[in-house]
């Protein structure tokens, strides 16, 4: 169809909200945040092997793609303005395949709150992939860092974890849910997770009031922590048994114990991990709930440095590694293998 009516056809609708974005007819859009906020970017790609499975729906590539980015703002506690999309194809998509890309953007566009800007398509070799860049505003001077979190904070998640990473297992390996006793009830929502990440969008604005620190889950909620509390120059420590699983979750760890090991470490949660003054911890699980978002306590920081786990026995639980790495040292081994 040529790439400009391929752009005009296809992504120009997806602009028809942002103004600076001239329909998709100029080389650059025009953004600027609300007086008195700051601008806050954010970018990454998801890849067919390494992201997503080349037979997955074009709906839910698209959903992904951004709302793993905004993920990212959420935890900044920034509200999302706009997106910039570059496509990569191995060869020209089919059209009914584009016409669903565009409608699951539409679908993310409008659970998030923020519309395409620009972006760029082009055909290169293996994979396809979709890059975004996101763009949010912040009160200027307010954005919560990873910095930030002191000896004494409680560590707070929302939502529940691990329900991406057992969906993605379950994918390699469709038998494994037979082999445990599991029934569509329980695979159907862990699918679901992988397949379309639901980040906490209304969590933002008390991130601004209470957070003393946060970021998504993105890598591993072990590998993440780890981040949070290094940057912040504390050590951490979180209790297994009050990691929040859903009732999925719960018959798959209770089938096969050892799968805790992939809630901990799986990642693909794009869930919020805050750390929160002791004084306010109330306070914030009061507000949160009254967001309609689930926070849990599970764990909080301390002097020194560091991560340390109890297993869902109370006992320490050590591992290697503990999280998602693309650039893993020599011999380090993964929690478990991306598509392939």
């Amino acid at each position: 169809m040529g790439e400009d009516d391929l752009i005009q056809r296809t992504f120009a609708p997806l602009a028809a909200g942002f103004p600076g974005a001239f329909g998709l007819r100029d080389d650059c859009a025009v953004l600027a945040p609300p007086a008195g906020h700051d601008l806050v970017v954010t970018t990454d790609a998801v890849a067919e092997g390494v992201h997503f499975f080349s037979d997955d729906a074009a709906r839910d590539i698209a959903w992904k793609a951004l709302a793993v980015n905004v993920s990212d703002l959420i935890a900044k506690g920034a509200t999302p303005i706009a997106y910039l999309l570059s496509l990569s194809f191995p060869e020209e998509p089919a059209r009914a395949w584009l016409d669903e890309f565009a409608a699951g953007l539409a679908e993310a566009q409008a659970a998030f709150g923020l519309s395409l800007a620009g972006g760029d398509t082009d055909c290169r070799p293996w994979p396809a992939s979709a890059t975004v860049a996101a763009f949010g505003s912040v009160l200027a001077g307010r954005m919560v860092r990873r910095a930030g979190a002191r000896a004494g904070d409680r560590l707070f998640v929302s939502g529940t974890i691990g329900d991406s990473a057992l969906g993605l297992k379950l994918r390699f390996d469709p038998g494994l849910a037979g082999a445990l006793g599991l029934d569509a009830t329980h695979v159907a929502p862990l699918l679901a997770r992988y397949l379309r990440p639901r980040p906490p969008l209304a969590l933002a604005p008390l991130l601004l009031e209470f957070a003393s620190a946060a970021m998504d889950v993105s890598d591993g909620l072990l590998r993440d922590c780890g981040r949070l509390a290094g940057v912040s120059g504390v050590a951490a420590h979180i209790e297994g048994v009050r990691v929040p699983l859903s009732a999925a979750a719960r018959a798959v760890v209770s089938a096969d114990p050892g799968s805790f090991r992939t809630v901990l470490t799986g990642g693909d949660d794009y869930q919020v991990l805050a750390a929160i003054a002791p004084d306010r911890a109330e306070a914030f699980q009061a507000a949160a709930r009254a967001s309609g978002v689930d926070v849990t306590e599970i764990g909080a920081l301390g002097g020194g440095t560091g991560l340390s786990v109890t297993a869902l026995d109370g006992h320490p639980l050590a591992f290697e590694g503990g999280g998602w790495d693309h650039f893993p040292a020599p011999g380090a081994a993964r929690p478990h293998d991306k598509p392939k």
